[in-house]
């Protein structure tokens, strides 16, 4: 009974995700020299240090097979990485932060825009939380560095055309990368996400699949 629940539960994740990949992932380059300090819009984005964070979570381009378009968003939850999908059984693979218990999410949603040191709004449930975060609720949280969207945000909406209140966004926080600590959004470093915002055009094709 546990086998077949296990396989059932597998086969569902497969059908959300609608991708299949196939082998090891091959590292064809690595951006580790890529996370010094800069300055973006006007603010002074901090050097990461590196080296105290898990290779495997540095941004790099991989060998990756599936049947996604080039151009879909894959978050492998479980493994802690997110996926861009180059041609050529090839991807970015960026390290994330996820959702802690209890807030993770799982689905299909596409980017329906982004932005550029974004006001953050909390939602009515976190301010229920953190009643001390109610004076964001209306006009939100100016940007910056302390924002806790960070340098970018890319907006998942579904394909009703509804928010799903989840992004793709940037964090100074660059030792929660690799855990599980978020409200639920995924989060890259601020040097990542800023690459990843580059390469994504918002759009009903912009596919992101999260898997959880």
């Amino acid at each position: 009974m546990h086998l077949r629940l296990a396989l059932i539960s597998m086969a569902c994740i497969l059908s959300i995700a609608g991708c299949t990949t196939a082998g090891p992932e091959f590292t064809r380059q690595i951006f580790t020299s890529q996370y010094g300090a800069i300055m973006d819009g006007g603010y002074d984005i901090p050097a990461v240090p590196i080296t105290r964070i898990d290779r495997r979570y540095h941004r790099q381009i991989v060998t990756y097979k599936t049947t996604e378009e080039p151009g879909t968003i894959i978050v492998d939850t479980p493994r802690r990485f997110l996926y861009y999908v180059l041609p050529n059984d090839k991807a970015v693979r960026y390290g994330i932060g996820v959702g802690r218990d209890g807030f993770a999410w799982q689905g299909e949603a596409h980017v329906a825009w982004k932005r550029a040191w974004p006001r953050w709004h909390p939602p009515a449930e976190m301010v229920e939380r953190e009643p001390s975060l109610a004076r964001y609720a209306k006009n939100g949280q100016d940007p910056g560095l302390m924002n806790p969207l960070g340098a970018r945000a890319l907006y998942l909406f579904d394909d009703r055309g509804r928010d799903t209140l989840y992004r793709l966004h940037g964090t100074p926080e660059w030792h929660s990368i690799g855990k599980a600590v978020s409200s639920g959004c995924i989060r890259l470093m601020n040097q990542d996400i800023i690459d990843l915002y580059e390469r994504v055009t918002p759009s009903r094709q912009t596919k992101v699949i999260v898997i959880q």
